[in-house]
């Protein structure tokens, strides 16, 4: 006599989805983009930005960056965004990247810097880290005319 199996919960498939998509997103995006995407840093707006840029892309997505500088040192960062997954890891690890940079350090970081902290981004995929690029050099063009 077999017993009979059962039925799984609301509850119990909703989390077995979930664990199919992470895994799935993972496999196509890398682990690491992942988990910037998820658990991003540096989200938010500082009370009173020495530089602020806010740029949207051809695609519609839109970057909010803003920075303090002490003494030519980026000490702080925050950056909003309403896109999607990978937009939200670019402008997290972009963040990472500049604090405690001078200005001149931050300006130097590019597509490729992002790009290696995340790993190599899917060839079939449209997103580059470019809007964060340029909207990180757009805030430190805006907090060197202020100063």
């Amino acid at each position: 006599m077999t017993a009979k199996r059962k039925p799984k919960t609301f509850e119990e498939m909703v989390t077995e989805l979930e664990g199919t998509i992470r895994a799935e997103e993972k496999a196509y995006f890398g682990e690491r983009m992942v988990e910037e995407a998820l658990n991003p840093n540096n989200v938010g707006e500082l009370e009173h930005p020495d530089g602020a840029a806010r740029l949207t892309d051809a695609d519609e997505d839109t970057m909010q960056i803003q920075l303090n500088v002490v003494d030519g040192i980026i000490t702080a960062i925050k950056f909003i965004t309403e896109a999607r997954g990978p937009t939200i890891a670019f402008g997290s690890v972009i963040t990472e990247l500049v604090k405690g940079k001078t200005v001149e350090e931050a300006a130097q970081i590019g597509e490729k810097d992002i790009v290696a902290v995340l790993g190599a981004l899917p060839e079939d995929d449209p997103h580059t880290p470019e809007l964060a690029v340029n909207t990180l050099r757009a805030a430190l063009e805006d907090y060197q005319k202020k100063n």
